[in-house]
């Protein structure tokens, strides 16, 4: 097979030879290749070559060993249908694995080039407390980087080794910009950094605060997990084996809040919306499109159904979705210019795109993380004004039966969680519905105590579970407007 590279790539609408390094990406997972990239892409093409991105893995070397034989080209495979469109991305320099040598990505961030610094490094890439929102100082990494920095391991650690550096060279600071789906995600990334600059030098975190900037975003691109047959399948359609590739669906939205700390692209002539107010824009996907997201995942997931437009096919599982946006909207408080009814037919036209192949494991990981967002804010919210949650409890319910690690037909898999040992041992010996609802309600880092202890709210999601593990996640879909 030939392999996708400078030499036998197409030309590219700029020369790659004369583009800079003005943004350093750490977590280079598909979705930068997928949502971000393809924007600086776009500012270099445009004439503007100050926005190259050198990527860092801060685990594994898969995304460099896939990459670096490529000279960072890889294809951006958009699908809608069956209709699909090519688009090569150049943008992207080189990739460095974080752990192989620390210090090259200390220099590179404190380099006067590089001018945004974002991240897609998870939920748990921040080495926050979900429920309280400190640093989590027992985490061995996170006190590896509390006792010296001489070596990073974690991302806000890279970040104020590198600001640290800037400062004693005279240089402004980068801009900080969480590109991950959790809310207050520039808030959450400065709450983490400062931690870790006041435990080495109250000033330096004092410099950061005054003059650095962690714009909040909001980021919205379905983007699956590349498969073999992908790969193979894009190789039939170039003559060219590219590792690399990613695909994603049409749509894609980014919304950054107007705050800088230097040089930005001309963001807004590619798409990207800035705004003085995030929150709305977040809160608005969190609830509606992730909470949909997980609920699906878990249901179909229990039912043996591989990807979400498999699920969504289903007129009884569309109308529980509906259901759970009935609930989930009325929490809201939109900007003027998001239209809810529509951005709702679209996310539904969105799910059932044949051609993404959005696996439902894929979104299944990490739930403890993402539940708070998604579904126990807008529960709190509801259970607050004495408000039904029967649709949203339903995917809590989901998500609990998900723990048990066996599917609807007995069929194992592997529960992929940070807190995953501790569902386990909270689960251990539990048959009872109730027991097991209460047992995993006792966990403060994903639910309130007031969830805990609400009576409505801890029936309704016993009913739940109480039929998804007597009848099925299929059964319950069919039921659930019955037994609420």
């Amino acid at each position: 097979m030939t392999r996708l590279s400078a030499a036998t790539a197409g030309a590219l609408p700029y020369d790659r030879a004369v583009v800079k390094t003005g943004v350093v990406h750490l977590g280079i997972g598909a979705f930068h290749r997928a949502h971000q990239a393809p924007v600086f892409d776009a500012a270099i093409a445009a004439g503007d070559p100050r926005w190259g991105i050198v990527g860092a893995s801060l685990r594994s070397a898969g995304v460099r060993d896939q990459l670096a034989p490529q000279d960072g080209l890889y294809t951006l495979v958009i699908r809608d249908g069956a209709d699909e469109r090519l688009q090569m991305i150049g943008a992207v320099r080189d990739v460095l694995v974080a752990p192989e040598d620390p210090a090259v990505l200390v220099e590179l961030m404190a380099s006067a080039d590089v001018h945004i610094v974002t991240l897609t490094v998870t939920e748990k890439g921040y080495k926050l407390d979900p429920a309280t929102g400190r640093l989590l100082t027992d985490d061995p990494d996170v006190a590896a980087d509390l006792e010296s920095l001489a070596a990073p391991r974690t991302a806000p650690g890279f970040i104020v080794a590198a600001l640290a550096r800037r400062r004693a060279a005279g240089l402004a600071p980068f801009t900080a910009m969480s590109c991950d789906n959790i809310p207050h995600n520039g808030a959450r990334l400065r709450d983490a950094v400062l931690a870790i600059a006041a435990q080495h030098d109250r000033t330096l975190a004092d410099w950061i605060a005054a003059h650095g900037a962690f714009p909040q975003t909001m980021i919205d691109r379905i983007v699956p997990a590349t498969s073999l047959d992908d790969i193979i399948a894009l190789h039939d359609r170039t003559g060219q084996c590219d590792q690399g590739m990613v695909k994603a669906e049409p749509f894609t939205q980014w919304v950054i809040e107007d705050r800088f700390a230097g040089p930005r692209p001309d963001f807004a002539a590619f798409g990207v919306q800035l705004t003085s107010a995030v929150a709305p824009w977040e809160e608005a996907k969190l609830r509606l499109l992730n909470g949909a997201h997980s609920s699906i995942a878990y249901l179909g997931g229990l039912a043996g159904i591989d990807h979400v437009d498999g699920v969504v096919a289903l007129p009884e599982a569309r109308a529980f979705v509906e259901a759970l946006w009935d609930e989930a909207e009325a929490t809201l408080n939109p900007p003027a210019e998001l239209d809810v009814a529509a951005y709702r037919a679209a996310l539904m036209a969105r799910f059932a795109n044949p051609a993404l192949q959005h696996r439902n494991r894929q979104i299944a990981m990490d739930g403890s993380q993402k539940l708070p967002q998604r579904l126990v804010a807008p529960i709190v919210a509801r259970r607050a004004e004495g408000l039904p949650v029967d649709a949203l409890a339903l995917g809590v319910a989901a998500w609990m039966r998900w723990q048990i690690g066996r599917d609807d037909a007995g069929r194992a898999y592997v529960v992929d969680d940070p807190l995953a040992a501790v569902t386990a041992d909270r689960l251990a010996g539990l048959d009872d519905p109730a027991d097991m609802v209460r047992a995993l309600l006792s966990i403060d880092a994903i639910f309130t105590p007031d969830l805990a202890n609400d009576t409505v709210f801890v029936a309704t999601v016993t009913r739940h579970l109480s039929r998804l593990l007597s009848e099925g996640a299929l059964a319950t879909l069919n039921a659930w407007k019955s037994i609420s």
